[in-house]
């Protein structure tokens, strides 16, 4: 009977759907606008209503559906495709602000083509579901997306006040118009460029570097000579002013209150070549919404992006309200085409500095690509190739213009040239870090701009001088810090730069320290420091040199104990030697050899006396060690994640300075050496965000940063 009364109803053509055209305008009808405090959520297959972009195709996206015979349809029941919506069925459910339910994919192919008012009620929504473009290709083109980033793929996205070709995407970069001259970066207030500092008398008991010296050993006999005497020379950045904003119900749209930092001038410049389509796209967008939540109303971001050419789409603003908004819709609008060029964006990002008339303290580039340059470099070069052609003159770091633009570079995914990526940041003073898992991206920018935010220091210049007559410098050992030997080995001179608040560096010195009968102490160095405080731009000197001395007793005693500062920073030194040299014998294809050289340092950094003392550098050093092992088991997984794993590892310890690679923004991973507080409590808040809102105290839960998606943390 119940199939005679369907085919039925077939004939009768009961519950058909007229087709409405892409011309029919809801905007004509009378729609009463809704004012209650409902807001629109989407339920995905599995019942969870954080957000969620379902994998199936959307209907035609020419128009909307409709039932012929109204717009009322049973609780429960899709009023576009006349549907049962159950959660677990899989399809994602939307419940919009006026409460009314559809099919996530049946709405979306409505909302994008501008249609804001609901099919049940008419009523005009405030929120409107937001699908990525990429969205109506088949499924098995898009990239997978892990289950900790389902909610985050599509997001919901208040409605932009209209703007005309503001709020377009863009379909290819060659239609983005720009001045010739990018000198319309928006003017500075000087009152407002640096936050302000509570008074002078707080800013300058704030803003002092430490400085300790530890020699080797404490004591030396006076008739012994001690060659390739090492002494420890140790910094650390004042805190910073700024104060995190700690209140749960709290509703202010930045996370920070502002006390004394100095302003930022931020370049992003991103990949949207072809190879960034669907997922990526998303949650790179995700991650820049994230980036420009964070940043004050005196800080200032352009926004470059590049495919087979390169396009200012956002001008240098300033991150007020009205500028957060702008730069949202501008990020938003970007779609994925095109071939790679990075040295076109590059070049764009060093311009939009060289036009600026003004400038805030702290400038810097953030270089994203998943890809390989595909117009200035065409195979992947070998070691030692020279970057240089593809970074611009003025942002080469000791150039000779006193201004310092690093650029912090990030490879996203296994298919880019890690090599290239940790070449420009190298030229230009900045890091490396690799993104392997694409859930990752947001971390790893939060860990960015966490030190970005927190700059308290610049133009760091440490002087190392001899004291006792016929003692000389043998070595002077700084990573990829510039430093400067006189001819007569007595002064040495190390160019550290910026410094993060509380960021510490280690520099080792050696020393041949000669007989020395004439007394029972002998004074080896002089330690001084000069820089440039942000807040005030004043130079300022550190007053309290530190001097290094040892004792010169009359006979040898018992076997003297080495000082563990020391020892620790013999092993950093070791361990990124090693792995520099094993990545010079994976490069020629030995990888065999490349794993020795690791295990060797291991087993090495296992017998010294920080190790046996439970170091926590030691064992971020150990644990690091053996993961680069596992990355060079072959070739194949050497050319997927080795080669980008080390080079990460590599910018890290050669700049002291987190990067990040793997698994080293969790807050359970061993590898996380160098994370400044202000990096840590940016990459936290990174993790318990949702849809730019604070998740109240009591639910906080981090969600963990995996190494890469299929593998498990080792134990």
């Amino acid at each position: 009977m119940g199939s005679k009364w369907r085919k039925l109803k077939l004939a009768l053509g009961l519950d058909s759907c007229v087709h409405i055209p892409r011309a029919f305008d809801d905007s004509s009808a009378a729609a009463a606008r809704f004012s209650g405090g409902i807001s629109p959520t989407v339920v995905s297959p599995a019942g969870d209503t954080s957000g969620y972009r379902p994998s199936t195709p959307t209907p035609s996206s020419s128009g909307l559906w409709l039932p012929k015979s109204g717009t009322k349809s049973p609780k429960g029941t899709c009023a576009i495709c006349l549907y049962t919506m159950k959660p677990g069925q899989g399809h994602a459910i939307f419940t919009a602000e006026c409460s009314h339910s559809f099919h996530f994919h049946c709405i979306t192919s409505n909302v994008k083509h501008g249609n804001q008012i609901c099919p049940v009620c008419r009523a005009k929504w405030k929120e409107v579901p937001f699908q990525n473009p990429a969205s109506n290709m088949p499924h098995d083109q898009l990239n997978q997306v892990s289950p900790r980033e389902e909610g985050w793929t599509t997001v919901l996205r208040r409605l932009p006040s209209p703007q005309g070709d503001a709020t377009r995407q863009i379909s290819s970069l060659y239609h983005v118009t720009e001045p010739a001259i990018f000198d319309d970066d928006e003017a500075l207030d000087q009152q407002t460029s640096v936050a302000h500092p509570k008074n002078e008398a707080d800013h300058d008991v704030i803003n002092t570097v430490e400085i300790k010296t530890y020699p080797e050993v404490s004591a030396v006999p006076k008739s012994a000579s001690h060659d390739a005497f090492a002494v420890l020379i140790h910094l650390k950045a004042p805190h910073s002013g700024r104060k995190q904003n700690n209140d749960a119900n709290s509703t202010e749209s930045s996370p920070l209150v502002e006390n004394s930092r100095a302003s930022v001038d931020l370049v992003t410049v991103l990949d949207v070549s072809g190879s960034m389509a669907g997922t990526k796209l998303a949650l790179l967008k995700r991650a820049m919404g994230f980036v420009i939540q964070n940043l004050g109303p005196s800080d200032r971001l352009s926004v470059i992006a590049f495919s087979s050419t390169a396009r200012r789409i956002f001008p240098l603003r300033q991150m007020t309200d009205t500028g957060r908004q702008q730069a949202l819709q501008a990020v938003n609008s970007l779609v994925s085409n095109g071939g790679t060029n990075i040295a076109e964006g590059l070049r764009k990002g060093a311009k939009v500095f060289s036009d600026r008339r003004w400038k805030n303290s702290v400038s810097s580039i953030i270089l994203l690509s998943d890809g390989q340059d595909t117009y200035t470099v065409n195979s992947r070069p070998n070691v030692g190739t020279d970057y240089q052609s593809l970074v611009p003159n003025s942002i080469h770091r000791n150039n000779g213009t006193g201004m310092q633009i690093p650029v912090h570079a990030f490879g996203f995914g296994s298919d880019h040239d890690a090599t290239l990526m940790h070449s420009i940041s190298e030229i230009s003073g900045g890091t490396f870090s690799f993104i392997e898992a694409e859930d990752v991206i947001q971390d790893a920018f939060a860990q960015c701009i966490g030190g970005l935010l927190s700059v308290v220091v610049q133009e760091l210049q440490v002087e190392v001088r001899c004291v006792h007559p016929q003692l000389q410098l043998s070595s002077v050992k700084a990573g990829s810090y510039q430093t400067s030997l006189m001819a007569n080995a007595r002064l040495a001179t190390i160019s550290v730069g910026d410094l993060y608040a509380e960021e510490e560096r280690d520099f080792l010195v050696t020393v041949n320290v000669p007989v020395d009968k004439s007394s029972d102490k002998t004074s080896l160095l002089i330690v001084k420091g000069l820089y440039r405080d942000p807040i005030t731009k004043e130079m300022v000197a550190l007053e309290e040199n530190s001097e290094v001395r040892i004792l010169r007793s009359d006979v040898g005693g018992g076997e003297l104990v080495v000082s563990i500062e020391v020892d620790r920073q013999r092993n950093r030194l070791r361990a990124a030697e090693a792995m520099a040299e094993a990545r010079v014998a994976a490069e020629r294809g030995d990888l065999s050899t490349a794993v020795s050289v690791l295990d060797s340092c291991h087993t090495a950094l296992s017998e010294t006396v920080s190790a046996k003392a439970g170091d926590r550098l030691c064992v971020a050093l150990s644990a690091e060690l053996k993961e680069m092992q596992e990355r060079m088991a072959n070739q194949r997984v050497y050319e997927q994640s080795g080669r980008a794993y080390v080079l990460s590892g590599l910018s890290s310890h050669s700049w002291q300075r987190a990067t990040a690679r793997g698994d080293s923004t969790d807050s359970t991973s061993l590898v996380q050496a160098y994370q400044t507080p202000s990096m840590v409590d940016m990459v936290t808040r990174s993790q318990t965000m949702v849809f730019g809102a604070p998740v109240p105290q009591n639910k906080r839960v981090l969600r963990p940063a995996k190494s890469f998606p299929e593998r498990q943390r080792r134990q």
